[in-house]
């Protein structure tokens, strides 16, 4: 039985799961930080919410990546405009949750 050849992975896939992963690493070390500063009652300077912001933003960029190597790049050619406006406004919107998601911190973190 002959069985199909597998076509061989896009060469960004792994180095968007690399960063993926790394960044997700990054981030739950960085929440794990931040509680135990906060439980022995010291304070957290917010230049340091740059960490975990980064790493939220590196994780969000590499699953879109991933997302587009996935629908786009493996859409059929006739079906490749539509796929990429669907994933478009895909990005944008996962995009605006995590901008929305960082003001919103950054504003409640200066109402005193």
């Amino acid at each position: 039985m002959n069985s199909p050849a597998k076509p061989s992975p896009h060469p960004l896939r792994k180095t968007l799961l690399i960063i993926e992963f790394s960044s997700l690493a990054v981030l739950l070390a960085s929440m794990g930080w931040f509680s135990s500063r906060t439980d022995t009652g010291h304070s957290i300077n917010p230049a340091w919410l740059l960490i975990p912001a980064v790493a939220s933003l590196g994780v969000f960029a590499s699953f879109i990546g991933l997302m587009y190597l996935r629908w786009v790049i493996a859409a059929s050619a006739s079906n490749r405009l539509r796929h990429k406006l669907v994933f478009s406004l895909l990005a944008l919107t996962l995009g605006g949750v995590w901008l929305y998601g960082m003001v919103s911190t950054w504003i409640s973190l200066h109402a005193a």
